[in-house]
């Protein structure tokens, strides 16, 4: 998967600006806010019609503006061939995007035909932050290729809101059915072992490739635990529901079950939120990231495009130079990384043998720079 080029329009801190990208090696440098990451943004949004950082479309608008208007050309498995996506978003309407000047009808047909893996130091939060982060770190992967997981987790969801809104009324009305209670236990009971079995074999098939990376980045002294912690590991749905109703109706909402699944992330045999350096904690995320660039390049069969945010924050060289080492294989394919001193990014890539461009990036204006 290549992009070819990039048009931004009244996005972010973007007035205007097309780019055309080397295939290999793409190399954003500037200062901090000039507006580097917000180029791997716009690409990110062309993948997942939605910004990495910011959730709120309209707030993607440039300030002043009505609209933001993204467009880039594609090509993939080096097919003569190109795919342009243009995404456009006016204030007070819908996004819109188009695949070759057809529009999409819902974005989830949209979702893995290019795919996309952004590694940036806002990843911290899936130490830090809780366990919901960390299912939709496993569901993002796995809803992009597998639609029956996708649907599975939707139906639980949408059944999982019905047994809490019967909870609630029935606290408010001082009444309790349990016929009612008993179709949304039923719903839940089937999907649980199912979405628990996806997630499972998933974990077992990422985790060897997690820890090889890891290895190669940190080395071999370090060792790094990536578990699956879910209550259905050791009780069935069923048994959950019974055991936690009587409780569930003191507090309005279902307490146990798959939505409570976590990952627990270790090093050492130690929490890694607790007891991790900043370093070994961002080689433990990257790590992650990049075994999700390989169980994509699997189901897919072509290399997704990988984004680097930012990535020399909180490594040591050593660490630095075997991610470089390690993404500059052409195993890797096309590679955007962003950084603030031109100098260092030069001397990382100046043994490396593969076609690269530099971009100066500065106060939402980018230009090329000599190689």
């Amino acid at each position: 998967m290549i992009v070819k080029s990039l048009e931004l329009s009244n996005f972010k801190n973007y007035h205007h600006a097309r780019l055309q990208f080397s295939p290999r090696i793409n190399c954003l440098l500037g200062s901090n806010a000039a507006g580097k990451t917000n180029i791997l943004d716009a690409l990110y949004y062309l993948s997942f019609c939605k910004s990495y950082f910011n959730p709120l479309d309209g707030q993607n608008i440039r300030r002043g503006e009505g609209y933001f208007r993204l467009c880039a050309e594609y090509s993939k498995n080096g097919r003569p061939s190109s795919d342009k996506l243009e995404l456009t978003l006016k204030k007070q309407q819908r996004k819109q995007l188009r695949k070759n000047g057809k529009e999409y009808g819902r974005f989830s047909d949209h979702i893995g035909l290019y795919p996309l893996v952004m590694v940036s130091p806002a990843d911290t939060s899936l130490i830090y932050e809780g366990s919901e982060l960390r299912r939709k770190f496993v569901d993002g992967i796995l809803a992009q290729f597998n639609n029956t997981y996708l649907s599975l987790l939707l139906q639980y969801q949408r059944a999982l809101q019905q047994r809490n809104a019967l909870l609630k009324k029935f606290a408010e009305q001082n009444s309790y059915d349990p016929v009612s209670m008993d179709i949304w236990d039923r719903k839940l009971i089937s999907l649980a072992p199912r979405i628990h079995t996806y997630r499972s074999d998933f974990l077992r098939s990422f985790v060897p490739t997690f820890e090889e990376y890891y290895r190669h980045i940190a080395g071999s002294k370090e060792k790094p635990t990536l578990r699956y912690d879910s209550q259905l590991n050791n009780d069935t749905m069923e048994g959950l529901l019974k055991a936690g109703n009587d409780k569930d109706r003191v507090l309005k909402y279902t307490g146990a079950g798959i939505h409570k699944d976590d990952y627990i992330f270790e090093i050492d045999g130690f929490p890694l939120k607790k007891f991790a350096s900043q370093g070994q904690q961002k080689s433990f995320v990257v790590a992650a990231k990049l075994a999700q660039f390989e169980h994509m390049k699997k189901v897919k069969g072509y290399n997704p495009i990988i984004l680097l945010d930012d990535i020399f924050d909180r490594l040591d060289e050593n660490r630095t130079g075997r991610i470089m080492e390690l993404v500059s294989e052409n195993t890797f394919g096309q590679i955007f990384i962003t950084d603030t001193q031109p100098n260092r990014i030069r001397q990382v890539f100046d043994s490396i043998a593969a076609s690269k461009s530099f971009f100066k990036v500065d106060s939402g204006t980018i230009a090329p720079m000599q190689p």
